[in-house]
């Protein structure tokens, strides 16, 4: 792959950053401070972290505005963290390449494959596909009837889509994850016997969502399960049927939601959260890891715990559940105490 060198004048402009030292330095990677070379640009998050910018051997640093100069060269930004993500993916970025459809491929009748598209071998696609341009579908993705797919996304090794999906534009789908397969949901009759309960409706992905590897999300019983724009799923996350996942939300590994749940924009679930079925949960919305969401949540609410309260609260019972052998320990010893003092009393003393 060809290396690609940009100025410091060309990446500080790219987000908005001032350049302190020579703008025509050129640089043609992003790493990190203990590993970058002499041609990268490596960043620092936080201003006291000078010595790990006089020790990089990168030919640059990003940094806050409040380093204001140092032995480097900087791009001084108010977002270090964001600007090195903006700068690494100009480096990364590389045009779309069609290797069109390879001959161990299979697709069905009636199928729309633009010529800028690649699909790797073994894949196999329904019947009534419809593929947008320059969509990726790598080696051993199965893709079921009548699923749609949009400009721009690439489906990884192995991920099972089913039927009548919805996936948009500039979709990533990694390796292992089923998106549309039945909800778990069953009757019971007088003896225990448990009645399946049919599924018919679909899953819906909107633009920009990035779904990471053996993910699961179900279709819904009726109507769609619906990731919404620009929405964030990490590794081993259980989406149920008839979810409605909103904007921007983050969900971080093994969180799981119950069916009907709705989760308003940027939501953020911390990872092995838990989000009890047909509840709703206000925007921006934060849970601590292992949280559990039992109740409605309004707009803005940090919580924490199982059952999930309200973080500050949380946080100060964990430090009293820390202290409670102590506490055990006290109350016993002033119990002891008491009944010493009772002991007079009890075996008939009187006072005189």
């Amino acid at each position: 792959m060809e290396t690609k060198k940009t100025t410091l004048a060309e990446l500080a402009e790219l987000v908005d950053g001032e350049v302190v030292g020579d703008p025509r330095i050129s640089v043609s990677g992003l790493g990190d401070s203990a590993t970058a070379g002499s041609e990268e640009l490596t960043f620092v998050v936080k201003p006291r972290q000078e010595r790990e910018i006089a020790d990089t051997g990168a030919a640059a640093v990003i940094v806050p505005l409040a380093v204001e100069s140092a032995a480097k060269p900087l791009i001084r930004v108010k977002d270090p963290y964001l600007a090195a993500a903006i700068i690494h993916n100009h480096f990364l970025k590389t045009p779309f390449i069609a290797t069109g459809i390879s001959p161990r491929a299979h697709y069905g009748d009636d199928c729309r494959i633009p010529e800028a598209t690649s699909i790797g071998p073994m894949a196999v696609l329904g019947d009534r596909v419809r593929l947008g341009e320059r969509v990726t579908i790598h080696p051993g993705a199965v893709i079921g009837d009548d699923v749609q797919i949009g400009d721009d996304s690439v489906i990884h090794a192995n991920v099972t889509v089913y039927a009548a999906s919805r996936i948009g534009s500039r979709v990533i789908i990694h390796s292992g994850t089923v998106v549309g397969s039945d909800g778990f949901g069953y009757a019971t009759d007088q003896q225990g016997h448990h009645v399946k309960r049919p599924h018919v409706g679909i899953v819906r992905i909107d633009d920009n969502v990035e779904i990471g590897a053996n993910v699961c999300i179900d279709r819904g019983t009726f109507g769609q399960t619906w990731i919404k724009q620009g929405v964030k799923i990490d590794n081993l996350v259980q989406v149920a049927h008839n979810v409605v996942v909103g904007e921007h939300s983050l969900l971080v590994s093994q969180a799981g939601i119950a069916g009907s749940a709705q989760l308003g924009r940027n939501v953020v679930l911390g990872g092995q959260s838990g989000v009890n079925g047909h509840i709703k949960i206000g925007d921006r919305v934060m849970a601590a890891a292992r949280t559990g969401i039992h109740g409605n949540l309004n707009g803005g609410e940090i919580v924490a715990g199982f059952p999930a309260i309200p973080l500050r609260q949380w946080l100060k019972a964990s430090m009293a559940f820390a202290s409670l052998p102590a506490m055990i320990k006290e109350i016993r010893r002033l119990k002891k105490k008491v009944a010493e003092l009772e002991a007079p009393r009890s075996s008939g003393g009187t006072d005189e």
